[in-house]
């Protein structure tokens, strides 16, 4: 990758040749899960494999679009860090609630929107919330984010959740031997080729899979090769307020979510996130939710499983997350070209999951390693925020007693962890017995341990 001494490598753009190979990784690595939520939502509407098809391929228009708003950006919008976006799995239960209860599709869409709206409203307010992400809060859900998603890759590495043959031993083989290419190309492989060695391991597990008869593209002929996602499809929005009101509940779910996304890309890519661009990165998730209702598809929020890639391959380009959204759509007007990248079997995917979720998880352990631990209750609010943010991903039918709205906040590892460590972080290190001490420094991953710069940091910094 070419570089010059005053571009950042966040704005470098790479040859066309790199861009496509570094795109199409990224492309690989969320397509299972851009898919899955209409997928989920549309199979608890019991719709025909028509408008599933349609609500597909609409969801990866729409993920292509908003990856170029946040990457690229105009105006106030899009953080312009190499941020892949895609549809949250926060939204899916109150979609499919609103759905089935009478609502329909008209009802999902029409709620969809005003959450959009109210995400684009809202952003200025979260983004001088960014003083309360120290970086012992950061760290923290950073980790949380890494090891929440780890159950799905195994869940792919095992076949696939639902999967007839989930668990068998060829599966978990066919995920391991994937791995194995992954490190192996990481470790030994020259710079150009260890950069994508998960497209590599991707390609070398899907030669393996195919005589194997782990898959087959069978359902590529059945595809269209032209579709195109017109607005309102399935019929004019309808604003019902209980379904407002739900969706406005997944919004700072996702807002909470994204931020933390936003600033672990930060971290891994040396531009740190100041509160504008995490305003501009949101209000991005909001135009794009907004056209997630007008195009027939739902909320839009970062994909931390491309966070892991990032930091996995040391790639920080944004144009390549911006080649990456524009493969998006074309596999979204294109639905032959998406039916063969769906025809990738689960287990390919859970090989080189494991070691991008990893990823995330170690990279908030590196931030960790910047926050001091000695004479303060740091470990106290890593270890509280790490064990709320994992119960609902160890346990997922910990609060089904409880109202949905709280559900829907608590259900998300993610913001779970996040809300435990901002408040615990303000309980132990912030009560004005505290202030002035060098406790509070500390928690704010600032020098400890009577250096002059420790003393003389001002209070604020610590929150």
């Amino acid at each position: 990758m070419a570089t010059t001494a005053d571009v950042h490598p966040v704005d470098e753009i790479p040859p066309v040749r790199q861009l496509a190979a570094f795109g199409l990784q990224h492309v690989l690595a969320m397509y299972a899960g851009a898919v899955a939520v209409p997928l989920i939502v549309g199979g608890a509407l019991k719709l025909s494999p028509a408008d599933l098809a349609y609500l597909i391929t609409a969801d990866l228009l729409v993920c292509g679009i908003a990856t170029l708003i946040q990457c690229v950006g105009f105006w106030r919008f899009g953080v312009r860090l190499p941020i892949m976006q895609g549809c949250t799995f926060a939204a899916v239960s109150p979609m499919v609630l609103i759905g089935t209860t009478g609502g329909g599709l008209p009802a999902i869409y029409g709620s969809v929107i005003v959450a959009g709206l109210a995400i684009m409203l809202l952003a200025p307010l979260f983004g001088r919330l960014l003083r309360f992400f120290p970086p012992l809060v950061t760290g923290t859900v950073i980790l949380i984010i890494g090891v929440s998603l780890l159950p799905v890759a195994g869940n792919w590495a095992a076949g696939g959740a639902g999967a007839k043959d989930f668990g068998e031993p060829r599966n978990l083989a066919l995920a391991g031997f994937v791995l194995a290419v992954v490190l192996g190309v990481q470790r030994f492989a020259p710079a150009f080729l260890s950069r994508i060695a998960v497209l590599l391991g991707i390609a070398a597990g899907l030669a393996v899979a195919v005589p194997f008869g782990f898959t087959d593209f069978s359902g590529v002929g059945d595809a269209d090769w032209v579709g195109v996602s017109t607005p309102f499809h399935f019929g004019t929005p309808e604003f019902r307020l209980s379904a407002i009101v739900s969706m406005l509940v997944v919004a700072l779910v996702t807002m909470t979510e994204t931020t933390g996304d936003l600033i672990a890309v930060g971290e891994l890519t040396g531009r740190k996130v100041e509160p504008r661009p995490l305003a501009d990165g949101l209000r991005a998730d909001g135009l794009s939710t907004v056209l997630g209702g007008v195009f027939n598809t739902f909320p839009y929020t970062a994909f931390a499983q491309n966070v892991g890639l990032v930091g996995m391959t040391r790639v920080r380009s944004r144009w390549v997350v911006a080649a990456a959204g524009g493969i998006l759509v074309l596999l979204g007007l294109l639905p032959k070209l998406g039916a063969v990248v769906a025809a990738i079997p689960a287990p390919v995917l859970g090989g080189a999951g494991l070691v991008m979720f990893g990823t995330v998880a170690a990279s908030g352990l590196r931030t960790l390693a910047r926050v001091g631990f000695q004479g303060n209750d740091n470990l106290t609010v890593v270890a509280v925020s790490v064990a709320i943010g994992l119960l609902p991903v160890g346990v997922p039918t910990v609060y089904a007693q409880f109202p949905d709205w709280f559900q829907t906040v608590m259900n998300s590892g993610i913001s779970a962890g996040c809300l435990s460590a901002i408040v615990l972080n303000l309980l132990f290190n912030h009560l004005p017995v505290r202030r002035g001490s060098a406790v509070g420094a500390q928690s704010a991953g600032l020098p400890v341990g009577g250096g002059e710069e420790a003393v003389e940091q001002p209070r604020e910094e610590a929150v």
